[in-house]
């Protein structure tokens, strides 16, 4: 089957699964396709085997990947069935009028961006420009123990890559002043008081929903110890605490920290401050300095959003509308630092850019697009239900994505010397893509010598049809595989079979990524490599293009010497 040919059987296969609780068999897959295209009765008997791994990978899908991948590629099979409700889009926002919106994507340069973060910023940009509003880009950096520069960098190259224009861009520590103006103005309000209880009574009392000793002091006292926490206190000797409701059932709002003091050089503003205010306190001041009128956090926050609102109504400050959704990871690939650094500390993982991770610079080195990253996030919906999605269903938005520019290349893993008798001519011309305009090469074949693979050589005497060449008969003789050349006959029904000449054919590392994660545990085999060769035209393709491999699959150039699989 040509490349044209396998994508109409996958999708009689996804069609048919989906019919028949997800799962297909090549015999009715092969049926179906007979009675779409009729021309290919004479090779139905070669149809068949071909079919096999087609319909081994669609039964190992989830029945959600099947449809996911149906409807994304193949759309017009799902004509005779109810269709899903378009997720496409997001849900219009209450209040919301056009040209007013302002919506914030806060990050901490805590790390590097992953998946979760191109979800939540695609989320505001998206409802930033359907509202033709704006969409504000700003660090939250008030950690300075765990930020770096280098991860505010990696943040804005990523959210490039993705194609999200911020109309500004800014961060929490550039209002430091502010910040801890409105703090101490909560204190002389009564609103705050500083604690310099132990952390572990302090922990012990919100349990107990006690109130702090220090609680009952009068703001004198407070405006006292909140001077000394930027002069005489050490780090762990005194908190700025909320006065909240020691006795709600939402623990957020038991007398909460909002400042704390950390004695750590700031990557950014030096050795400026050392009384830093909580993400709780500064997120709700600066969403309101900003003019942000719609604000969305991941799930974990939703318990938090009583205590933003109870800050700004405390400070007299504006409040944005908040709303919560879903966190999103794929199985097998956890987005946490707490889990990734560790592996890159012992050099499990090679760095933040190893294609098995989530992480955008993983994303981006194994061949995934941007474009294909937001139709994903957008085709989940605004959810607050957990996604824990099959990387598979990326996969197809994918696919979908890089086929058109990916030109076709042949690729020989396990490579078997044939010498082929008969041919008379030097070169064969090939198109790069079967059906889009991405010109042709000419492979050399002057000397008849070319590499198969060896598990289409077998160890008897047969027939294949060489891509572009044509059939040839195989037979062996003084331990060399010999082909004579026959003819170009394409209904032969001989098996299809990619080559890649002797003279010109460059050898390249294949990296295979799979899931870092089964069951839970770390799999030391989820990254394996191998050796190949591929024909001359690879060295003419930039790095960081993505090509399909003849019966192999998408895979991106990575060096010269290397190519990343994408996926099927």
């Amino acid at each position: 089957m040509d490349d044209e040919q396998a994508r109409r059987a996958r999708g009689i296969a996804l069609q048919n699964a989906l019919e028949h609780g997800g799962s297909t068999k090549p015999g009715i897959v092969i049926s179906k396709l007979l009675g779409e295209l009729p021309e290919l009765r004479s090779q139905s008997s070669a149809l068949v085997g071909e079919l096999g791994p087609i319909t081994d990978s669609v039964n190992a899908m989830s029945e959600s990947a099947q449809r996911a991948e149906l409807e994304s590629d193949h759309p017009d099979r799902l004509k005779d069935e109810p269709r899903q409700q378009e997720r496409g889009g997001l849900p219009p926002l209450k209040g919301a009028a056009a040209g007013s919106v302002v919506t914030r994507f806060p990050p901490e340069p805590n790390g590097y961006p992953h998946i979760g973060h191109a979800k939540a910023a695609i989320i505001n940009d998206e409802y930033a420009k359907m509202y033709d509003g704006r969409c504000v880009l700003r660090f939250d950096d008030t950690n300075p123990e765990a930020e770096r520069l280098e991860y505010y960098a990696a943040i804005k190259v990523g959210l490039d890559w993705l194609g999200i224009e911020f109309a500004s861009v800014k961060n929490t520590s550039d209002d430091m002043d502010e910040i801890q103006s409105r703090g101490r103005g909560l204190i002389e309000a009564g609103r705050a008081y500083v604690c310099t209880c132990k952390s572990d009574d302090v922990s012990k009392g919100r349990r107990q929903m006690k109130a702090c000793p220090c609680s009952k002091k009068d703001a004198p006292d407070h405006l006292d110890r909140w001077e000394k926490m930027s002069s005489k206190y050490s780090p762990g000797d005194a908190i700025v605490r909320f006065r909240g409701d020691m006795e709600s059932q939402n623990t957020t709002m038991r007398d909460p920290v909002l400042f704390r003091i950390i004695d750590v050089r700031h990557p950014l503003v030096g050795d400026s401050y050392r009384v830093w205010p909580s993400y709780d306190f500064a997120v709700a001041v600066e969403d309101s300095l900003d003019g942000v009128t719609h604000a969305f956090r991941s799930k974990e926050y939703e318990l938090r959003a009583e205590l933003y609102s109870s800050l700004l109504d405390a400070l007299e400050m504006r409040k944005p509308a908040m709303d919560v959704f879903s966190r999103l990871e794929f199985e097998g690939m956890p987005v946490s630092k707490r889990v990734i650094r560790p592996l890159i500390e012992s050099n499990a993982v090679s760095w933040y850019d190893d294609p098995r991770l989530p992480t955008l610079e993983a994303m981006r080195r194994r061949g995934i697009r941007p474009d294909a990253i937001r139709q994903f996030v957008l085709s989940l919906g605004f959810t607050k239900a957990d996604t824990m999605a099959p990387f598979a269903t990326l996969e197809s938005r994918n696919r979908k994505a890089v086929d058109a520019t990916s030109p076709r290349l042949h690729m020989v893993a396990d490579p078997v010397e044939i010498r082929i008798s008969g041919l008379d001519n030097d070169g064969v011309t090939m198109r790069n893509h079967p059906t889009e305009d991405l010109g042709g090469r000419t492979i050399p074949v002057a000397d008849g010598e070319v590499f198969i693979p060896k598990a289409d050589a077998g160890s008897d005497a047969g027939a294949l049809w060489l891509m572009g060449i044509g059939n040839i008969n195989l037979s062996r003789g003084g331990g060399v595989m010999r082909g004579e050349y026959v003819d170009d006959d394409l209904d032969s029904g001989n098996p299809r079979v990619q080559w890649v000449p002797k003279t010109g054919s460059r050898q390249i590392t294949v990296t295979v990524p799979k899931p870092l994660f089964r069951g839970g545990q770390y799999d030391p085999q989820s990254l394996s490599e191998s050796a190949a060769l591929v024909e001359p035209h690879w060295a003419e393709l930039d790095e960081d293009t993505v090509v399909q491999f003849v019966r192999y699959g998408y895979c991106r150039k990575d060096s010269p010497g290397q190519a990343i699989f994408t996926h099927k």
